[in-house]
């Protein structure tokens, strides 16, 4: 017989997933100030524009995964 793979239960999962986004908000507000710093002040305004909203958008992505795999249901 097959015994059944442990599986990470979904309160672990809750637990881990908080973690990663706070590491990855914190991560991801330092990143954007970086670059805040750089070049883009130098842009013109409308460039500026597209910067900061591709930097304000695209964490969504990653946290988003992050929030579907956390509140995945125990099997």
């Amino acid at each position: 017989m097959h015994a059944k793979p442990h599986l990470m239960r979904q309160r672990n999962r809750k637990l881990i997933g908080t973690v990663a986004l706070l590491v990855l908000v914190i991560f991801w507000a330092l990143f954007g100030m970086l670059v805040a710093q750089g070049r883009v002040v130098e842009l013109p305004g409308y460039a500026q524009i597209f910067v900061f909203l591709f930097l304000g958008m695209v964490w969504v992505l990653p946290a988003g995964f992050l929030i579907r795999w956390m509140a995945r249901k125990d099997a």
